[in-house]
């Protein structure tokens, strides 16, 4: 059996110009990816946006319930916005989960007043959010989903913008 963990790299982004921390974190099961959602829900500050990026069923979803059921929202309630494009939960702090599949274009994206959600004190996902990048606050976290097997996903996280690199950093030494 494999064992879920992760590792800390470090690599430079050129597009964006800022240093770029990176979080490789192996899951194996549900509760590896419960672990996941809780140590984000610790570690992510207000005014935080999370990037998902990641095929169909590669866990963006699952891991922003994960996220919502460690600040205290029933599982059941954090669903994906697929058809709504945004759904807000109440946890100890607000999160905002956003989800770009169904856009056609940015503009549809900053209809829906993104900026207001990510100026605010609670923590904003946004799934798919590769469609709508120039959309995006200039720091973010990003994820990057993969199913690498059945009950197997691999998550990379990566701090968008130097004043994010310290929180990829803090979740990387509490999953340690």
């Amino acid at each position: 059996m494999r064992r879920s963990g992760g590792s800390l790299t470090r690599g430079y982004h050129f597009e964006h110009e800022t240093l770029m921390d990176t979080f490789d974190f192996l899951t194996t099961s549900e509760a590896d990816t419960e672990r996941l959602g809780a140590a984000l829900a610790a570690t992510l500050p207000g005014g935080t946006t999370v990037a998902l990026i990641g095929t169909l069923g590669a866990g963006k979803t699952r891991l922003v319930q994960a996220f919502a059921a460690a600040h205290g929202v029933p599982r059941e309630a954090a669903t994906s916005p697929t058809f709504v494009l945004v759904n807000e939960y109440q946890g100890r702090l607000p999160i905002y989960h956003f989800d770009a599949y169904r856009l056609r274009d940015d503009d549809e994206f900053i209809e829906l007043g993104p900026e207001e959600y990510f100026e605010s004190n609670g923590v904003t996902f946004v799934e798919w959010a590769d469609r709508v990048e120039r959309c995006l606050p200039r720091e973010y976290v990003e994820i990057r989903c993969e199913a690498v097997g059945e009950t197997s996903r691999q998550f990379t996280l990566a701090a968008r913008g130097k004043g994010i690199a310290a929180i990829v950093e803090a979740i990387s030494r509490s999953l340690r």
